[in-house]
């Protein structure tokens, strides 16, 4: 599975991932870097190493599809507003 296929599947599980050392919650602002470490951390922890741009790559497409759903809003060039309960 792709790895975006698998982040957009696993939306809230990423997600409540992050909760656990950012704070997310619906209409919370999220950050790029934010998401991207997590991005990153998540897939560590499942044993897949992703570099620095790759996450960053990542982080972007993941973004720009929830932009596109609805499910975040986009505030600033690095911020979004989380438009989904988790």
């Amino acid at each position: 599975m792709d790895l975006i296929e698998d982040l957009i599947s696993n939306k809230k599980l990423i997600f409540n991932f992050m909760k656990e050392k950012y704070p997310v919650f619906k209409a919370s602002n999220i950050f790029f870097r934010d998401l991207q470490y997590a991005i990153r951390n998540y897939y560590m922890k499942k044993g897949k190493t992703i570099d620095y741009q790759k996450a960053e790559k990542i982080a972007l497409e993941f973004i720009e599809n929830l932009v596109n759903r609805g499910e975040l809003k986009k505030i600033s060039n690095n911020a979004w507003k989380v438009n989904f309960s988790l």
